[in-house]
């Protein structure tokens, strides 16, 4: 249990105590995908909802900024830079989320939420005419630290 950073010696969670590690400037990449009909991925900017892409990024982005309120464990940081693309290619909406901080601990859970919020709101917004949309490939594509 004692590679796990979010578990004691006993088996109980924890927060990671980060109050002693110094600030770096870190970055994380973050993304998703949702397959989709190729009609339903033409449609995205004109649903009934409204635009799809447009939406999906905003959500991303306040998604990124509720992270430690979703994620128990997850510590409150000072987001920099939030950055949505959502892209539409062919029978997919490819999203990706890069989100930056100085701080002492990493953003990777701000990106992969930021991500899958954004998919999700894709999926939300055109679930009404596509049945068989998939989210899927959620990960993390690369983090960054450098000292400040």
């Amino acid at each position: 249990m004692s590679d796990l950073s979010h578990v004691d010696e006993a088996g109980d969670v924890r927060m990671v105590d980060v109050g002693g590690k110094a600030l770096s400037r870190r970055r994380a990449v973050a993304a998703a995908s949702v397959r989709m009909a190729p009609e339903t991925a033409r449609r995205l900017r004109g649903l009934p909802k409204g635009d799809a892409l447009v939406t999906a990024k905003l959500a991303g982005v306040m998604a990124a900024k509720r992270t430690a309120e979703l994620i128990p464990l997850c510590h409150p940081l000072p987001l920099s830079n939030i950055d949505l693309a959502v892209d539409v290619r062919g029978d997919a909406v490819e999203i990706r989320a890069t989100v930056e901080t100085t701080a002492q601990t990493g953003v990777e859970m701000e990106a992969l939420v930021a991500a899958s919020v954004a998919a999700l709101t894709v999926y939300d917004m055109a679930k009404a005419i596509d049945k068989g949309m998939v989210v899927e490939g959620v990960r993390l594509v690369e983090k960054t630290k450098e000292p400040v």
